[in-house]
């Protein structure tokens, strides 16, 4: 391996990361579930390589990012290192974005539309791929987020199952941001719900096995309602807007 790590930065992560992978393990057991259920996927939006590079030598190895243009780029300089991870497109993905990262994403959380899906599918095709997917739901039905309606997804699921080149995984929503603590539970509770629900409507049941829910600051409850996976960028790599403001300064 040619990575040259910096060691406080390697230090401060790596604590970080193992206080999370506590409360994983301590909330998991608390909800009679197996930490082992559980996929961490650490997102270094914003941050540089650095940052991905320190968590991913301290024993992370599922990543997101929210932009192709940070993932790309990322995935790249770990192949150049001789790092290894799995990467996760945890955001918004526009149509003209998709033929940057066919092939390079282990799992894209956000499919938001039937063309996208399409999108993904013909180019995942035409490179001989077949790329993971979830449906991106909008369960708290809030206008500033993006997804499919909870009520058209029996539709929905009857056309993403005709679409070749993508295997679709399962569903992935976003709560709103707690103003209480368990407020983002309700949504949760309706996601897993609606989750179990279509399981029934994929092609084939055995591989509709993720939920993608919960970040820093409500991913206990996520996994109490039964996140398979949960996304955390502030509580392993930090404050994002107070790095911002360090390097604009």
């Amino acid at each position: 391996m040619n990575y040259d790590f910096n060691e406080e930065l390697y230090k401060e992560i790596s604590e970080r990361l193992a206080s999370v992978q506590d409360s994983i393990s301590t909330c998991a057991r608390e909800s009679g579930r197996n930490a082992d259920e559980i996929t961490l996927v650490g997102v270094s939006k914003v941050f540089p390589v650095e940052y991905a590079e320190a968590a991913n030598v301290a024993g992370l190895k599922n990543l997101g990012e929210n932009k192709v243009q940070e993932l790309v780029p990322k995935y790249e300089r770990f192949n150049e290192l001789g790092l290894e991870a799995n990467w996760h497109l945890i955001g918004t993905l526009q149509k003209n974005k998709v033929k940057y990262i066919i092939g390079k994403t282990h799992l894209i959380h956000s499919v938001n539309t039937i063309e996208l899906a399409q999108e993904i599918g013909k180019r995942s095709a035409n490179n001989n791929v077949v790329s993971d997917i979830l449906l991106q739901v909008n369960v708290s039905r809030e206008e500033s987020k993006h997804g499919f309606d909870p009520d058209e997804m029996n539709a929905v699921m009857e056309q993403i199952n005709s679409i070749e080149g993508i295997r679709t995984r399962g569903i992935m929503t976003m709560a709103p941001i707690q103003e209480y603590d368990g407020q983002a539970r309700i949504v949760f509770e309706k996601t897993k719900k609606l989750f179990d629900a279509l399981k029934t409507e994929t092609k084939d049941q055995n591989i509709w096995d993720i939920l993608s829910m919960g970040m820093s600051g409500d991913y206990e409850h996520a996994i109490k309602e039964g996140a398979t996976h949960i996304r955390i960028g502030t509580s392993i790599f930090g404050n994002r807007l107070a790095y911002t403001e360090t390097q604009n300064h």
